[in-house]
């Protein structure tokens, strides 16, 4: 079972740079998106529907902005939109599929880099998508949740942490809260499980500014956390970067049958 995660960064940018032809050749059982920045009435046939799969999305109400979906093979049982906060379900960052005893989640948890306000915002998200975390692996359910978590863990999580700790993304309360999710909540970083010292090769976000990318001073923020029980089954991790479809770069987990 192979399960992507990738940040489109603008679903009709990434198609031009040909994403759904690398995505039909990956033949993945589910390819979880974050920042659509489309609504409904901007999606084609394509991005809704690319051959062999099914589409579901959340979209954001305000225009050109957030925006997550998962592909998938095969018809869910269960379709959730939103984790039941208004403030941030307006803001499209959360879209679940269940299958039978598995499902598989695509979350665009907010940055806080731009503003002290939106900084406010992310620390309000965090607050609140804790408790869902909590119940969803209380469910029983095995499950995978894909998505570009604006949040660097560790320190060999960026190339720059010492010039980081006071940035979004890099910030103690920010970083205490994935330690949270981690060590309290009993969720699995499946990433780390398959490679816990790896640093440059784990990036998967570069800044447009200065030569991030060409000199590879990334971050890793886009993660697959899943419940013990599918992170065991978990057998090869790559991050995609012969191609640039966006900023982040695409995460392939593929793991044994469930």
């Amino acid at each position: 079972m192979k399960i992507i995660s990738a940040n489109l960064n603008g679903i009709r940018s990434a198609s031009r740079k040909n994403f759904f032809e690398w995505m039909a050749k990956e033949n993945a059982d589910f390819v979880c998106v974050q920042e659509l920045k489309a609504q409904h009435t901007d999606m084609t046939p394509e991005f809704l529907a690319p051959p062999g799969y099914h589409g579901y999305f959340h979209y954001a109400e305000k225009k050109g902005y957030s925006g997550t979906g998962v592909y998938c093979r095969k018809l869910p049982t269960a379709i959730h939109r939103g984790f039941g906060n208004a403030e941030f379900d307006a803001e499209g960052r959360y879209v679940q599929c269940d299958f039978d005893n598995l499902s598989v989640v695509s979350v665009y948890c907010p940055s806080g880099s731009s503003s002290e306000e939106r900084q406010q915002a992310k620390f309000r998200f965090m607050k609140d998508f804790m408790p869902h975390l909590a119940k969803l692996i209380a469910s029983g359910r095995e499950v995978v949740i894909c998505g570009d978590w604006n949040i660097a863990h560790q320190q060999i999580d960026l190339k720059n942490w010492k010039s980081n700790q006071k940035n979004s993304g890099f910030l103690p309360e920010e970083r205490a809260w994935m330690t949270t999710l981690f060590d309290e909540l009993g969720w699995r970083d499946v990433y780390r499980a398959l490679h816990p010292d790896t640093t440059d090769a784990a990036y998967t976000w570069w800044s447009n500014r200065g030569q991030a990318w060409a000199n590879n001073v990334g971050w890793r923020i886009d993660y697959h956390v899943a419940t013990p029980g599918i992170t065991a089954l978990a057998k090869s991790a790559a991050i995609y970067k012969d191609e640039r479809f966006s900023d982040h770069a695409p995460l392939i987990i593929e793991y044994g049958v469930i």
